[in-house]
């Protein structure tokens, strides 16, 4: 098989389980890569990832931030801001910022303790705890309610929504309509509601908030703005995050040395938490619309073509990180892709930085020990986000 050329295909279960070795092949001999099934390019090496993102003018956003998006070429909603390119891009990012500045973030910190706290003091006593329905499941859900002022009792189906949202039949590609991509009319209950009930919340902010459009227009947001806003971040915040916890549980159990050092010395943590993000990114490829031809490596991605942009395969880059197959708590890092870079940097970035560092040293205040149960454990059938249903741990 060695003398074939790599292939690569996103929806390919058997190759998701451990993609890696295919994503060597790609950076080392395929750096611009064409699958002619699904007819898309793709992008693995660090440095070319990295250019990708960051390039807004040739490779955009605004048709789409998935391939079978741009493929449908749907008609946008105005208000995903993933979605769209700046100038807009830059308005409405604006605006959704002001849930996650450093202020706030830090005034967060004893609330999300407080929700990680009561999603595990149940289960102590027990012999088994799963990562991700215990916590991936519970604590962004619970962080995102709170931000956005959704009442505790609508929250499981606000999750179960965002998770179903990028879910594909394994093997194939996810469905999207045309006539109707994406929707926030799921939060007009709560916008209605908020209208009548202000509190300390997003919606209340955003509600009352007048900004400078693109045009010069001093406005408030459209209604349907701002519940799309509302459903991009709570798809965004809930489920790439929880997934996180799933990936936490495994390569720690897998990881005992490390875990255990992490247990003795807390300061750790956070540097261990950037290396599991580059490790094992959850949110594994972004794709982009090619405006202009794009020529690498003597191949041509042509304009009007989708590209794909690796951000896993970039993280394990050899180019860029030494022994990158590796889980080093002690790794020296000063960039990875997780989050993407550029104008479309996570904007819950530090959100989710902060839950997952108080979630782990949690779960290490209460079970410095485990072995993860992966005959039990389940995969998310999804191909834009890649993680568990189902991460259970034997703890002692």
């Amino acid at each position: 098989m060695a003398d074939e050329a790599p292939y690569f295909d996103p929806y390919d279960s058997e190759i998701a389980k451990d993609p890696y070795p295919v994503y060597r092949r790609l950076r080392d001999e395929a750096p611009l890569y064409y699958n002619e099934r699904h007819d898309f390019y793709a992008l693995s090496r660090f440095g070319d990832v990295e250019a990708a993102v960051r390039d807004h003018k040739r490779l955009i956003s605004g048709r789409g931030n998935i391939l079978e998006v741009i493929k449908a070429d749907p008609k946008i909603p105005r208000g995903i801001f993933i979605n769209e390119d700046p100038p807009l891009h830059t308005v409405h990012r604006a605006l959704v910022s002001r849930a996650f500045t450093p202020r706030k973030m830090r005034a967060l910190e004893d609330r999300v303790r407080a929700f990680c706290q009561a999603c595990l003091d149940p289960l102590v006593g027990g012999d088994r705890f799963d990562f991700f329905l215990d916590l991936g499941a519970q604590l962004p859900m619970r962080v995102i309610g709170m931000l956005l002022g959704i009442p505790d009792s609508d929250l499981p189906d606000v999750r179960d929504k965002a998770h179903r949202t990028l879910r594909n039949t394994p093997g194939e590609p996810l469905a999207v309509k045309k006539d109707r991509y994406f929707s926030g009319d799921g939060f007009a209950e709560y916008v209605r509601w908020r209208e009548k009930n202000p509190s300390d919340d997003l919606i209340t902010e955003l509600l009352g908030l007048e900004f400078t459009d693109i045009d010069g227009t001093v406005r408030r947001l459209h209604r349907d703005e701002l519940q799309v806003f509302l459903a991009v971040i709570s798809a965004a915040g809930v489920d790439t995050t929880g997934r996180f916890f799933g990936w936490m549980g495994k390569v720690l159990g897998e990881h005992p040395d490390s875990r255990r050092e992490l247990a003795a010395d807390r300061t750790l943590i956070p540097n261990a938490i950037e290396e599991l993000l580059r490790f094992e990114t959850s949110s594994p490829n972004v794709a982009r619309h090619v405006a202009e031809d794009l020529t690498l490596y003597g191949q041509t991605a042509p304009a009007g073509s989708r590209l794909l942009l690796m951000l896993s395969a970039a993280n394990r880059d050899d180019r860029h990180f030494e022994d990158p197959d590796r889980y080093d708590i002690h790794r020296g890092i000063d960039k990875h892709l997780a989050f993407s870079q550029g104008a479309h940097y996570c904007l819950g970035a530090a959100l989710a930085r902060l839950e997952a560092r108080i979630g782990l040293d949690e779960v290490l205040n209460r079970w410095p020990d485990w072995e993860v149960d992966l005959d039990n454990a389940v995969r998310s059938p999804a191909s834009t986000v890649r993680g568990w249903d189902s991460m259970p741990a034997v703890v002692g």
